[in-house]
């Protein structure tokens, strides 16, 4: 084994997220309890946004002497402290990675996903359409059916279900329903979308239609990571094509269709197969 790997292995590694309403000195307390526990604080941000605190924090223990028990307890006993949301999701390095996926109606991007050999585990599938169901079904996968009407309640029921299910990350499969920042934020750098648009170009569901009657010579798609702004997140890949005379509405929206099944599923073995860094909004390869 690589001394690079063996010295990971040695190591246990968690996302830890904060949230609640802002107050004074949260980062400190968490910070400081975290150095009682001697782990390692590997990268740290924060935001506020409307009076609601958010942080999420990559931390690593030595394996030798470490207690989740200990941990978990502790977390649990500062939470309820600050009156804040803490969560605690531990990563092991090489381990596959386990994804939700998130769809509506359109099926070619979750077809896409199943069909390539991908180095995760698909482990959960929500959707707002009962329906589709059937899909999941077949490729043995749990189905929740969240019909989104109550986007808070049906976020809160997502949320519990992508902690029972120990998801890491989360694919936006052509889901069309808008994700608030109480939920992204969870999953920061961690939820993928296709837009069918070369963002930032096109932002909205009416992608393709606002291409057409804009008369744009090139169309295309644009893989990102989700973030508190609608369709402006750090783009991880995109892919275009041309939009030859004559084409009318339809026969955009099949060619664009093709391609976003396509640069979805690359999006996802890049940050499947590299470390992905997001860097003032820039995702960038390293």
């Amino acid at each position: 084994m690589p001394d690079n790997a063996r010295h990971r292995s040695m190591k246990i590694f968690a996302t830890i997220t904060v949230i609640g309403r802002d107050k004074t000195g949260v980062i400190a307390r968490v910070t400081s309890f975290l150095f009682e526990q001697h782990a390692n604080i590997e990268a740290l941000e924060e935001q506020v946004t409307r009076g609601q605190f958010s942080m999420t924090l990559q931390a690593s223990w030595a394996r030798l002497g470490f207690s989740e028990p200990a941990l978990r307890a502790g977390l649990a006993a500062l939470a309820k402290s600050l009156g804040m949301e803490i969560k605690v999701r531990f990563t092991e390095p090489g381990q596959r990675q386990r994804f939700a996926i998130m769809v509506t109606k359109e099926t070619h991007c979750f077809d896409a996903l199943l069909a390539t050999r991908l180095p995760a585990q698909p482990a959960l599938v929500i959707g707002n359409h009962a329906d589709f169901g059937a899909r999941a079904k077949a490729h043995k996968l749990p189905f929740a059916h969240l019909d989104w009407k109550d986007r808070n309640g049906s976020e809160e029921q997502a949320l519990k279900l992508l902690e029972e299910h120990q998801i890491d990350f989360v694919v936006l499969a052509r889901f069309m329903k808008i994700l608030s920042p109480n939920f992204v934020w969870r999953y920061k750098n961690k939820i993928i979308n296709i837009h069918p648009s070369l963002l930032p170009s096109f932002p909205g569901p009416q992608a393709y239609r606002q291409a057409y009657e804009s008369g744009v010579k090139i169309a295309g798609v644009t893989a990102h990571f989700v973030s508190m702004r609608l369709d402006e997140g750090p783009i991880i890949a995109q892919g275009a094509f041309p939009i030859q005379p004559g084409m009318e509405l339809k026969d955009i929206m099949a060619a664009g269709q093709k391609l976003e099944a396509k640069v979805l599923v690359k999006a996802v073995k890049l940050y499947l197969g590299k470390r992905l860094d997001v860097y003032w909004g820039v995702v960038k390869e390293v």
